[in-house]
């Protein structure tokens, strides 16, 4: 598709960062900081595209938009450059500048990009109870080998997402209202005001927060990342969770050739055994934490048979 666009030489970028700099200054305490780091992410790719283009970001357009659609389909998942254009559409709609991104043509090439590589988006491996006993098998009880059972049934029986996982402190292990452990969510992707939510957790997982807890001598974050000369840090990357269940998932050899973990495959795991146990879908959206019914069918349809 042709797209009638002048030829426009930015001659000022260092302007343009100035002016990424004011819009994200706005949004700051607004977004959590991981969205508002997406943002610029996605913001100064597509900054990076027009430059190269010699093409104005902003006032953005609907034509250089669709074009930004087609390069982007080149090379990207549908799933990621749905993500980008609206993280792009919100961006500017927030900044008060135009938003084209519901605009005709960009529809249109949103529309010539899925069916040029598909609506199909990867769908986590789901660890299961299954594989969550033959992972916890696999661990000693060396320091790394404790933090990875923390981090295999933490992450197991609270579905929580790789940053929530990771923001977890000891002081946030408490006691339900049934006077059973639990520990308390104080933020999460569907609770940005940090309204906080109880989440029950087993009396097997509190034994062993608190023998990882005497281990490491500190509070502070739960989870933590060790070093290969097992040196313990104040925390861990949200990134680091994907690398790990790799690592371990590697040492089940009759395992090694299917799809690897990663930061998702608790939720879908766990969700895939309430599904199986019989209990509601209303039930499951709550333990996950998804909103809508669509969003945890989203994760549990592929796996479904």
């Amino acid at each position: 598709m042709e797209y009638n666009i002048p030829f426009i030489v930015l001659k000022f970028p260092i302007k343009e960062n100035n002016m990424i700099d004011d819009i994200f200054a706005k949004f700051d305490g607004a977004f959590a900081k991981n969205t508002i780091r997406a943002y610029r992410s996605d913001f100064i790719q597509y900054q990076t595209w027009c430059v190269e283009s010699r093409l104005e970001p902003i006032p953005a357009t609907a034509d250089t938009m669709a074009m930004y659609v087609d390069y982007l389909s080149e090379n990207n998942k549908s799933a990621t450059i749905r993500r980008r254009i609206n993280s792009l559409g919100t961006v500017l709609k927030l900044s008060k500048n135009f938003d084209p991104t519901k605009d005709a043509e960009v529809i249109l090439a949103l529309k010539r990009m899925h069916r040029k590589i598909g609506r199909a988006q990867q769908q986590a491996t789901p660890l299961t109870r299954t594989l969550l006993n033959q992972l916890l098998t696999n661990c000693d009880n060396s320091v790394i080998g404790i933090r990875n059972q923390v981090l295999l049934r933490l992450g197991y029986e609270t579905m929580r997402r790789r940053s929530e996982l990771c923001a977890f402190k000891f002081q946030d292990i408490c006691q339900a209202p049934n006077k059973k452990p639990a520990i308390r969510l104080n933020f999460s992707k569907t609770d940005q005001f940090g309204t906080g939510k109880i989440l029950p957790i087993s009396q097997e997982l509190f034994d062993l927060l608190e023998k990882w807890r005497s281990m490491i001598s500190d509070e502070g974050y739960i989870l933590r990342s060790i070093s290969r000369h097992g040196h313990i840090g104040e925390n861990l990357h949200p990134a680091s969770i994907s690398t790990i269940l790799k690592t371990m998932q590697e040492g089940l050899k009759s395992r090694s050739n299917e799809q690897p973990l990663n930061g998702h495959s608790f939720r879908v795991g766990a969700a895939l055994d309430l599904l199986e146990q019989g209990e509601p879908l209303e039930q499951i959206m709550l333990k996950g934490g998804w909103q809508t019914d669509s969003t945890a069918m989203k994760y549990l349809r592929n796996w479904v048979f």
